[in-house]
Order: C-alpha cells, then structure tokens, then sequence
C-alpha cells in the first residue's frame, strides 16, 4: 500500500465491507485458480496443479492465495518477485496493462521452472492508483538447460538448469512484447505445451486484475486499503494470541536426508525454536551446508519458506496465508545453507529437503504442543519420471507423483495418501490420462498396507503403483527418508520408507531409491511405493474396533497386528 497517502483506521471500516472485500479477494483467486486448470495445455498444470494464485498490495506483501494453491509458491517466492519489479522499474515505470515474469534463483531462491508472472492493479477515480499486483506462479515444464525438464541431480550450477529471466516485461502497456516470447518459445523443448501454459497464466492475470480493480472500484480504494490492512491486524492478532500460549522456551530437533543424489553423505537437519512471549524465532543456524548438487535453495525460497509453512501448518493453521499472519515469526540463517545458498547455485531439485525440515520443525514443539504436533509424514518427494521417444519421434517426459501417507496426531489417524506438506493439494495425476498421453501402462494403484506406523492412532497409508513399459525409455526417481523414515512421537511406531522395484522382462529385479537416466525397455515393469505415516501414542491404546476395522478393509496384515499391537485378530 502506498505510505505517503493516509490510510483509513481499520476501526472505521464496517465488519460487513471488511467480509466482503476480504471474502470477494479470496474467491478471486479461486476464480482465477479454476480457470487455469480449465484452459492449461499441460497435465502438470491442470491435473497436478503445480501453481499457486496471489494478490500482494502495492509493496508486495501477500494479501491473499488461492486456497488450493501451491503452498512453496506463496511464501514468498511471489512477493519477492514484485518487489524485484519494483526495484527495477519503481512505480513510475510500471504501467497499465503490463505484465512482468521472474524465474531468478537470486530473486526467488527456487529452481528456474518456477515462473512467477504479475500485472499491476490500478484503481480509483481516474484508474491510476497502484493498489497491488495479482501474480501467478506456475511451474513451466521446461526451460531448456541440460536436462529435460531442467530436472537432474547432476546440474553443478544454476546456469546449466535453463532460461533464467531476471524481471522482464513479457507485455508492456497492454501489447505483447513479441522478442521476449520468441525467447522463450526457443528454449523449451515442448513449445507447445508451455506456450499454451502461458497464454493461461497470462489470462489468469488479466482476468484477476480486471476483477480487483472492480471491487476495489466498488467500495472505493480507502476502504480497499483499510480492508487489507484490517486484514492483516486481525490475522497478526490471532497468531499472536496463539503464540502467547506455547510454554516460552528453546526447542530443538534433528532429522536428516539419506544424500545429496551424488554423494553418500548424509544431509543433517536441524532446526531450533525459541517462543519468546508472542513471537516465534526459527533458527537455522546448524542446517547443513550448501552442497554440489541440485538440492539447494536460497533464502527467500528456501529458509524463509519452508519456516513460514511450517508455522502455518502448526501455528497458523486457521488463519489465512498473509502478511499480517507471518508478522511474529522471526528467522535465523547464515548465509550458505542449503536454504540459503549462494546464487549460482544449482536448484534443480530445491525443494527436497523442505518435507523434512517441516517435519523437524513439528517434532521440535512436540514436548511444547502435544496435542497439536503429527508424527511425521512420509516426508519425501517420491519423483517419478520417464522421458523417451513416442513412435512418432516426439519426446515426451512422464511425470508422476509420490503421494504417501501423513502422521497421525492426538485425536485421528494419519490422512492420505497426499502430496507432502510443501505441496498442499497437488493431485495424482489420473491413469486413463497417462496412459493416453504416454506409452506406458498403469497395471494397478493400490493403499500400501502395513505402511502407515502403529499407535495409538495409526499413521497415514502410502500406495502401491504398478506400470508396465511400452517404449523405450530412461527412469528418473527420487525416495529419500529411507535411512531416517517417518517417525512416530508420544511412543507410536514409525512409518515405512518408499522404493522403487524394477522387474525386468526376463525376470531380473532391482531395488532402489534413486535413480537418473536407467534405461528401460517395452514390457519391463516398475512398482513404485511410497512411504506411509508414523503413529500417534502407545500401539496399546489403540481400541480394537479400529485394529479390527483396519484388518477387514487391508489396512494393515494379521501378521502386524499380532506384532504391533499384541492383540490377533478373531479372523487370525
């Protein structure tokens, strides 16, 4: 919001304006997140819905989401690409009907397919008041680099993962500015695809825009002002209050990644909390280094998100994602991190580490918050991915999705399978599409039994997914949490670890984690399982109309019943 014109108190703004405006923003970006699904060209947009839909105000800070969106987009690799805009250009270079894109990792911190594209708002009397921008940040499926996709564990800097587009103007006052799409039509190996994701992004923002302006336009840009920052008081208000009943203290947990992908070395997480009255400190001070490979992040997309998803999840979870809501939460990280890694860095595959360190962060206030904390979920991205030649010699590039299980807590089993914390409501992508798309097929999909770790409520299952091959291809896939995998809290059992099995079609078989670049051949079969949730209290206490009721619908196997909770069922 502009800081050199008076902004109405929120007292004098009527409860009822206060719900509309800010129930109307939110149902905008709703809007706005189902038109994309609609009118995307590519699976991974309008099946998996890999992006997220914001209004920031005129400053960049976060308004308001989609509340489908993807959380990792939102805070804040969306606001720390306007603010770069503003840097750049400043007010005055930033006119009606421009839009902006930014992929940047020294802006964003993420990896160079995250491209965030904004248009300003304007509104008032003679539509020439800045009131905010609407953004949209949409994984573009590829940018060229050295790898299909820009996905590979091998990439050793950021300038062999693709087009980096540091705040360009892709139209500037209401015209398309054609160079900069031959630019990028030109560094995509699925021009089609992408062009065609673009042109919804790009409509996705216009729309948005346009929509703003008229509410803002209806109740007038004061109140519009007041609304917000009302908005962000009254969230600020509720998480502090929240925070004022966490004991004050210093809380510390650990966990870790079994490697970077190239090396053997073990990646250490550790966070540290300290709850001082009405704030909460995230202190990464010992997180473990930035490494050679791709797993790395910067500071605003790394550190800063993975702290902020974190508390919202535990901290915030009823308020919605805005300025106001991350005012109390204060963070520590040095430079060099891989949540804060040197520019240059490779980021291909940044957000590895983020299930894990959000899990580390809950189990930190698990003695503080019993009742609130989850065992851990199976906290890994479970990246599956083939890439080949269609019969016609188009390339094309499979990705499919990890969904596992989550932690269960103090009064539910765990939930799932779902994507992991830092995806929020990505969907699997459906069989009868792949197969259309693809040259595979998709034999069975099936719940995990016995995945989901025991207690008194039971973790969250993962699944079972069985393909066959049809063409020749190369298999990429990414299980970590093998060597540290979900754990339970308050004496429940951990969950299982995800694999990956490779059956040959003469019979050989192989098991394994992670992989790049194995050749498969037409009738060779993959089963892919995920990992399931840890449990929640003693196995002992769980009631036996549950271990009986997990029996008959597969949950769980006689045999694990018998072991876990010492009680046989009567069908055992």
């Amino acid at each position: 919001m502009p800081h050199d014109r008076p902004t109405p108190s929120p007292l004098t703004i009527d409860p009822i304006t206060l719900e509309v405006i800010g129930h109307g923003l939110t149902s905008i970006t709703d809007q706005i997140d189902a038109n994309i699904s609609r009118t995307a060209f590519s699976p991974y947009i309008y099946e998996y819905k890999d992006y997220a839909v914001a209004i920031t105000t005129a400053n960049g800070e976060l308004i308001t989401t989609s509340t489908g969106g993807m959380p990792v987009f939102v805070a804040d690799a969306v606001g720390m690409a306007v603010k770069d805009g503003l840097a750049i250009y400043g007010r005055a270079r930033l006119h009606p009907g421009d839009v902006i894109v930014c992929n940047h990792a020294g802006v964003q911190g993420q990896h160079l397919n995250n491209t965030v594209m904004y248009t300003p708002i304007f509104a008032g009397a003679g539509a020439d008041e800045l009131i905010g921008f609407f953004a949209i940040n949409v994984h573009w499926i590829d940018i060229g680099g050295t790898a299909v996709g820009a996905i590979s564990f091998r990439t050793e800097d950021i300038f062999m993962e693709g087009l980096q587009l540091r705040t360009v103007k892709l139209w500037s006052k209401g015209e398309p500015v054609e160079d900069m799409y031959r630019v990028i039509e030109n560094n995509t190996r699925f021009p089609q695809e992408l062009m065609g994701d673009i042109a919804a992004q790009l409509g996705g923002c216009l729309l948005g825009r346009d929509l703003v302006a008229s509410l803002a336009n209806k109740y007038g840009v004061q109140s519009f002002f007041g609304v917000i920052e009302a908005i962000f008081k009254k969230s600020e208000a509720a998480v502090r209050q929240t925070i004022r009943a966490i004991p004050d203290g210093v809380y510390e947990a650990e966990a870790f990644l079994d490697n970077d992908g190239i090396t053997d070395m073990r990646i250490p997480i550790k966070v540290r909390i300290v709850i001082a009255d009405d704030e909460i400190t995230v202190d990464y001070s010992d997180m473990a280094p930035q490494v050679g490979s791709c797993i790395n992040s910067g500071r605003h997309g790394g550190g800063r998100t993975t702290a902020r998803l974190a508390f919202k999840y535990l901290i915030a979870a009823d308020e919605n994602a805005n300025e106001g809501t991350y005012r109390p939460l204060k963070l520590i990280l040095p430079e060099g991190t891989i949540l804060s890694a040197s520019d240059d860095a490779a980021m291909a595959l940044y957000p590895i580490p983020f299930p894990t360190v959000i899990d580390t962060f809950i189990r930190a206030l698990e003695g503080a918050l019993p009742e609130r904390v989850t065992a851990a979920h199976f906290g890994t991205y479970s990246s599956f991915r083939l890439l080949g030649k269609r019969a016609d010699g188009s390339t094309f590039s499979c990705t499919d999705s990890g969904h596992g299980g989550w932690g269960a807590c103090a009064t539910h089993d765990g939930s799932g399978p779902f994507r992991t914390m830092a995806h929020g409501d990505s969907h699997i992508i459906p069989a009868e599409l792949q197969e259309a798309l693809y040259p595979i097929r998709i034999e069975s999909i099936a719940l995990r039994p016995d995945s989901g770790g025991a207690g008194h409520f039971r973790g969250g299952l993962g699944i079972v997914k069985q393909y066959r091959i049809l063409a020749s291809c190369k298999l990429f896939a990414n299980f970590d949490r093998v060597e540290c995998p979900p754990w339970g809290i308050r004496g429940g059992l951990g969950g299982q670890p995800g694999q990956v099995t490779v059956v040959r079609s003469n019979g050989a078989t192989e098991v394994f984690y992670k992989s790049e670049g194995l050749a498969l051949e037409p009738g060779d079969r993959i089963c892919v399982e995920t990992g399931g949730g840890g449990g929640y209290g003693e196995p002992a206490l769980r009631e036996a109309s549950l271990i009986e009721r997990d029996l008959i619908r597969g949950y769980i196997s006689k045999d694990n019943a018998d072991r876990d909770y010492g009680v046989r069922s009567p069908a055992g």
